[in-house]
């Protein structure tokens, strides 16, 4: 059996830096990293990089889990405000705060070990079938999800 490390789907890149989802509803999400050397900017504190995953991992399963169709959903839009180092473990939250047929506009706040916020950011993800897009013949452009 496959490892997801909480998440409902394989997710090869979050299990890589160590992610866990502790919690997908539809009253929202909460994901969880335990910081590494290797999440860390030249200052010892997380990168950037680091932060933006979580807040977008965090939004676009809260607007995953508040689709009654269980469809997936692709980031098409996301801004980040950084507020304090981030240090320790990190808990990134995420809330669906409003969804249309084809749209979920999500917002998400990482705190660390002292609840102390961190970063937070808001976007907006498109909800897609579970079928991940094809890869056209060189030169031509890609066929998205809509086809």
């Amino acid at each position: 059996m496959t490892k997801t490390n909480g998440f409902p789907l394989k997710i090869p890149f979050l299990a890589d830096l160590g992610v866990q989802c502790t919690r997908m509803d539809k009253e929202g999400s909460e994901i969880e990293l335990a910081l590494e050397t290797r999440h860390q900017n030249s200052w010892d504190m997380a990168h950037g990089g680091v932060l933006m995953t979580l807040l977008d991992v965090a939004m676009a399963i809260a607007g995953r889990g508040a689709d009654p169709d269980g469809r997936g959903v692709v980031t098409i839009e996301m801004k980040t405000s950084f507020m304090a180092p981030g240090r320790g473990k990190l808990i990134a939250r995420g809330l669906c705060v409003h969804r249309t047929s084809t749209m979920a506009f999500c917002e998400a706040e990482i705190v660390d070990a002292d609840g102390k916020t961190v970063s937070r950011g808001s976007g907006t993800f498109k909800f897609v079938k579970r079928v991940p897009p094809q890869r056209a013949a060189s030169g031509a452009s890609d066929t998205g999800a809509d086809g």
